[in-house]
């Protein structure tokens, strides 16, 4: 089975997280974290640094791995890191190939319908949320 590498932005502003729904292809209206393929020669942190302008026209700071999900979709294998990130100062987003973002609290990061693999990086959300006592700090 194919393996596709892809990179994860978990976009943080004080008490919540960013969240996107594809706008295209396959997984079409599902929620996702944004980010990408990472292509030849760059580093994960790189490729997300590439796609987050390229998806939202917008800067990040890159912060620690959080998780790297691995998941078996139908067609091919995922193997997807996922970075805590922040906007660059005054950064503002557009969405460029999303057709909705939302900002969740912890409280209502189940209220959309996560991609299957997407789901494993809300379930390392709340691991790391209730283990460093209810703060969204990555």
């Amino acid at each position: 089975m194919k393996t596709v590498k892809v990179v994860a932005a978990i976009i943080k502003k004080g008490d919540k997280i960013f969240s996107t729904q594809r706008g295209y292809g396959e997984f079409k209206d599902g929620w996702e974290f944004p980010g990408g393929k990472v292509e030849a020669g760059e580093t994960p942190q790189e490729a997300l640094v590439r796609e987050i302008h390229e998806e939202l026209d917008a800067d990040i700071v890159v912060g620690d791995l959080l998780t790297t999900v691995e998941y078996d979709y139908p067609t091919f294998h995922l193997s997807m890191d996922c970075f805590w990130a922040e906007l660059a100062d005054g950064e503002k987003m557009k969405l460029l190939e999303h057709e909705a973002a939302k900002w969740l609290s912890i409280s209502d990061i189940d209220s959309v319908e996560w991609l299957p693999a997407d789901i494993e990086v809300v379930n390392a959300i709340k691991s790391f949320i209730y283990s460093d006592g209810g703060e969204i700090n990555g």
